[in-house]
């Protein structure tokens, strides 16, 4: 496939199940390090380990296979080479979202991968390998819940966000990343219960209808959200900026930065608390 060229629904659709398989692969060569076998900081002071490593390399040998030309960029190659020109379409990778949380022995920690189009994405998955789970979602199409299994996935379940519960919503919020500023966007929201986790997990459980909104407003990078953007699209829900606005994913020059983001369930609610 030519590098300046893009990658509509229909083709993401095709190529589904062969990245849910390559991102299986991937999944199960963390489950083979042990979270105790140490990590390494990286300029960011953020922590690395084998199992970060291990997984982008086996996702840029698939990927490399599967869509040759397409421009790849994964968080752990990011600081490495200069990243490549993104004229089309493009993917994300992160290899292992939510590096702590595997350090810790949590099983929050999540695998993403997710296809651009035009600045937004169009299809997104996201493995938890602990959990056996995968969320996969493509825009316009829909989004599921699959079992994962070593080659790849079974059992697909359509999800879909919920409305705006009438009792009390729930939130999902980071916790190695909560502040303040997120803290007093949720206690405008009304009565809402808050689970903390670790992860783009976050956007399958508002994906899946078990949360309502996942706000952050302190800065991540694109491969964090861009497979969680799309699964929730795909589900029902939005994802914006803290103002309303859409994403635009694919800022080379911003480092790939997103500054802040607001995953909704219910698109409703969110016009509503923006009025």
């Amino acid at each position: 496939m030519p590098a300046n060229s893009e990658i509509s629904p229909a083709e993401a659709a095709k190529l589904m199940d062969q990245l849910t398989a390559i991102v299986a692969h991937a999944s199960a060569l963390i489950l083979k390090v042990s979270p105790a076998s140490g990590h390494k900081l990286k300029a960011d002071q953020s922590p690395v380990t084998a199992a970060d490593e291990a997984s982008e390399a086996e996702i840029l040998k698939g990927l490399a296979r599967l869509l040759p030309g397409v421009p790849v960029i994964s968080e752990e190659m990011s600081g490495r080479v200069a990243p490549p020109k993104l004229d089309g379409s493009f993917i994300l990778v992160d290899p292992l979202d939510g590096t702590r949380e595997f350090i810790a022995g949590r099983d929050e920690y999540t695998v993403n991968v997710a296809i651009v189009t035009g600045g937004t994405p169009i299809a997104g998955i996201v493995s938890a390998p602990k959990q056996h789970k995968v969320w996969r979602g493509i825009v316009g199409r829909g989004a599921e819940r699959l079992r994962m299994l070593a080659d790849g996935a079974d059992q697909p379940q359509a999800i879909r966000t919920r409305r705006w519960p009438a009792a009390q919503g729930v939130a999902v919020v980071s916790r190695s990343h909560l502040d303040p500023a997120t803290e007093a966007f949720v206690a405008k929201l009304g009565p809402v219960a808050r689970n903390e986790s670790g992860s783009a997990i976050k956007f399958c459980r508002v994906a899946e209808g078990a949360a309502d909104v996942y706000p952050r407003f302190g800065p991540t990078c694109e491969w964090d959200v861009a497979a969680g953007h799309a699964v929730v699209t795909a589900a029902g829900g939005i994802v914006t900026d803290h103002g309303g606005a859409p994403l635009k994913f694919g800022d080379a020059a911003g480092k790939f930065r997103v500054p802040a983001f607001i995953a909704w369930g219910d698109p409703d609610k969110a016009k509503s608390v923006r009025s």
